[in-house]
């Protein structure tokens, strides 16, 4: 169904009006907005009407924080600080560690030894040196009793002092003022202590570091001692034990026959290995002579001259060989006169010849003495071999028993070396037992000196925090009752059908519409932060008698502005449409959107085409439109957009050259609802509605008609019916279309980001 059957009488006559112009009607503040955003600038007003009730507790606060900081008695405060770098000396490591690196104590190892210095038998130590005890500051008996005090303690709330021994108390006392912990990232243990008496403070600080220092070096010396004690006992052990390993050997060794020779050897591998030197010598000898003897023969056969050494070493030989030389010479000799049949020549002869036999008899028993040394070597070499057959028989059967003895010996030695062992430990036990400064695993890098500022109380931090405390509390609570009293539920005066005679007669009031009901998925969009309202719940207008009421031409855009902030969930879809020229139209629904968006969020929908007033007012020419949304080019946050002279925002309808099928989607009728659920008021530019769905402009909407200057009065109230016939809630006939010259500028010029 179109809307477009009040063209046929827009050429009638116009009907001129007699009416008075009703002075323009009081502007009404609203404090909230249908979403439920807050007021901020409301809330500030709110603070500054009662801005007494925060200052005077403010002020209050700060002279009994002042106050109260000069009456607490002051703790000074001093701090030592104790490095743990692990100074063990390497000369009194035991021997099997002086070598190895050790490594670094990590953070765990550095913890343990705060918990160290907290311990409470150092505690007692430090209070039993300093005479804690007799002090008033560090055991409340000795101020004596306070009432108040006593009462507390009678109801639960505190602690009665009399119900604690001597010790638990000061040992209370001694720990509230007590603190010791790790720098961040270091081995470097701070001691901090506290006391009235700065003296005391830099005396008891210094106290807990050598304390804790002794503490490690008596720890050390107590291990010494223990280790030293332990090991005592167990060398006693070791020491018979030994014994009876040592007597089970030799026993079994003196059983069995398995002396040790030298070099750690059994007898029986001794005696073979002696006998086996000797079989090798004896052999040796033999082959020897033989060889000789062989050689002496077969000179003597071939009648070579005898040149072995055995034979040429023999005296006899030698005196034969300068006689045989001296029988040659004068052999010599005579030959030279003497002819060779001459007697004495033959007597020479014969004494050479005699020489030559006796030199070879007695090489003959050179070489027979020899093969008897060569036969003499042989009989040596069989009594030696059958002597080491008989040892080498001995020998395995002694095996399994010397087994058994090696297993023995093995037993003994590691008995003897433990032994051995724990002797040593026990001597390096001994010496460190008896050293009287053993080194600790800490050294102290900054003792403890006077303070002469106190710690306690911070004066500056306490006074400030106390008044802004109190200013944040008082100024929290009354910005709670004024949120409360904001927020809490109450009726909007709704709109008479008197009232809304007086402010313009051509309003016809419909029967009250039905809830506007959101879709249950909105989009999210886009909403400004100067926005925020105080949430109201409004209540629809109750229902009126159909009346035409006729809108003053002065200051009529405003009232009807007034009116449609006033009638609430009513009014939360207004459709513009009329059959004046679309421009009218437009700026119509523009200016109306930019007064109402002065008290809530309202955005003007385009329903026509992208029309150049819209256009102009937008803070982003080029953006989307309805069109780009139906076919999913485009998202909601990309379609809305700000009007450059409000706080209103502005949806064309597309950008220019779309098609006007699109906005006959059902997906249309889906974003208005979606708009109506995030937007207190959706002014629709219908334009003529000529090619529009009737059900999209008329759903529980109201029409505001824009018509021509020239309609006649009764077609404008048959217009009027004709509209309220087709569905729409309520009709408003202006009297005349808006002119440019009545834009107007209602509030800051806004600029999109």
């Amino acid at each position: 169904m179109r809307l477009a059957f009040w063209r046929a009488g827009k050429d009638k006559p116009v009907v001129q009006r007699a009416v008075t112009r009703p002075a323009p009607a009081a502007r009404r503040p609203v404090a909230a907005s249908y979403s439920g955003d807050l007021d901020l600038h409301a809330l500030g007003q709110a603070l500054m009407r009662k801005r007494g009730w925060i200052i005077i507790p403010t002020v209050l606060a700060l002279v009994l924080s002042l106050v109260a900081v000069n009456m607490i008695t002051p703790r000074f405060k001093s701090e030592v600080r104790i490095l743990v770098d692990g100074r063990e000396n390497v000369f009194l490591r035991p021997t099997g560690e002086r070598d190895q690196e050790r490594s670094a104590l990590d953070a765990e190892a550095v913890a343990s030894q705060v918990q160290l210095v907290q311990s409470r038998d150092l505690a007692r130590e430090i209070i039993r040196k300093n005479k804690l005890a007799e002090l008033p500051e560090f055991d409340p008996v000795l101020r004596g009793s306070s009432p108040i005090k006593s009462l507390l303690a009678l109801i639960g709330i505190g602690r009665d002092p009399f119900s604690l021994t001597p010790e638990e108390r000061v040992l209370e006392a001694y720990y509230e003022r007590f603190t010791a912990y790790v720098v961040d990232k270091s081995r470097v243990i701070v001691v901090e202590f506290q006391s009235r008496d700065p003296e005391l403070a830099a005396r008891v600080a210094n106290s807990i570091a050598e304390g804790y220092l002794v503490l490690q070096q008596d720890a050390r010396q107590q291990q010494a001692k223990t280790a030293g004690q332990w090991l005592s006992g167990e060398i006693e052990q070791l020491r018979k034990k030994v014994a009876e390993s040592e007597s089970r050997v030799e026993d079994f060794r003196s059983k069995s026959s398995l002396f040790v020779g030298t070099n750690n050897t059994t007898l029986s591998n001794q005696q073979m290995g002696e006998i086996n030197t000797q079989l090798n010598n004896a052999r040796a000898l033999k082959s020897d002579a033989e060889s000789k003897a062989r050689l002496i023969r077969e000179m003597l056969q071939s009648g070579q001259p005898i040149e072995a050494s055995e034979v040429l070493n023999s005296e006899l030989i030698r005196r034969l060989s300068e006689q045989r030389v001296t029988l040659r010479a004068q052999l010599a000799e005579q030959s030279s006169t003497l002819l060779g049949g001459h007697p004495r020549i033959k007597e020479l002869k014969a004494q050479l010849a005699d020489l030559d036999r006796q030199l070879r008899e007695e090489a003959g028993k050179v070489s027979r003495s020899l093969d008897n040394d060569a036969r003499i070597a042989g009989g040596r070499v069989d009594g030696l071999m059958n002597s080491l057959d008989q040892l080498k028989k001995q020998a395995s059967s002694n095996n399994g028993q010397d087994v058994q003895l090696r297993a023995l010996e093995r037993e003994a030695k590691a008995q003897r070396d433990l032994l051995e062992t724990y002797l040593a430990k026990y001597r390096e036990a001994s010496a460190r037992e008896n050293i009287e400064a053993a080194p600790a695993d800490g050294r102290i890098i900054s003792r403890a000196t006077v303070s002469n500022t106190p710690a306690y109380p911070k004066k500056l931090p306490i006074v400030l925090i106390a008044t802004l405390a109190t200013l944040l509390l008082t100024s929290g609570a009354i910005a709670t009752g004024e949120l409360l009293r904001m927020t809490a539920p109450r009726a909007r005066g709704a709109v008479s059908p008197d009232a809304v005679r007086e402010i313009a007669p051509d309003i016809v009031m419909a029967s009250t519409p039905e809830p506007v009901r959101a879709p249950a998925i909105a989009p999210e969009l886009p909403i400004e932060e100067d926005q925020l309202l105080e949430p109201v719940s409004h209540e629809p207008p109750a229902d009126a008698s159909r009346m035409n009421v006729a809108a003053a031409e002065d200051g009529e855009i405003e009232q009807l502005a007034d009116a449609l902030l006033g009638a609430g969930d009513a009014t939360r879809k207004v459709t513009v449409l009329g059959s004046a020229s679309s421009e009218s139209i437009t700026l119509t629904a523009l200016t109306l959107a930019r007064l109402m968006a002065q008290q809530a969020k309202v955005v003007v929908v385009d329903l026509v085409a992208s029309s150049p007033v819209i256009v102009a007012a937008s803070a982003d020419p080029v953006a989307p439109g309805l069109a780009e949304l139906m076919q999913g080019e485009a998202s909601f946050a990309q379609i809305i957009t700000k009007d450059q002279l409000s706080r209103a925002h502005l949806v064309s309808a597309g950008r220019p050259g779309f098609d006007r099928a699109h906005l006959q989607s059902p997906r249309l009728t889906l974003a208005i609802d979606a708009l109506l659920r995030v937007y207190d008021h959706v002014v629709l530019d219908a334009g003529a509605a000529s090619d529009l769905p009737a059900e999209l402009l008329t759903s529980q909407a109201q029409a505001i008609v824009v018509p021509e200057e020239s309609m006649a009065q009764d077609a404008r109230a048959s217009m009027c019916d004709q509209l309220r016939a087709v569905g729409f809630s309520e009709v408003t006939m202006l009297s005349e279309p808006c002119q440019p010259s009545d834009a107007v500028e209602p509030g800051p010029r806004v600029v999109a980001a």
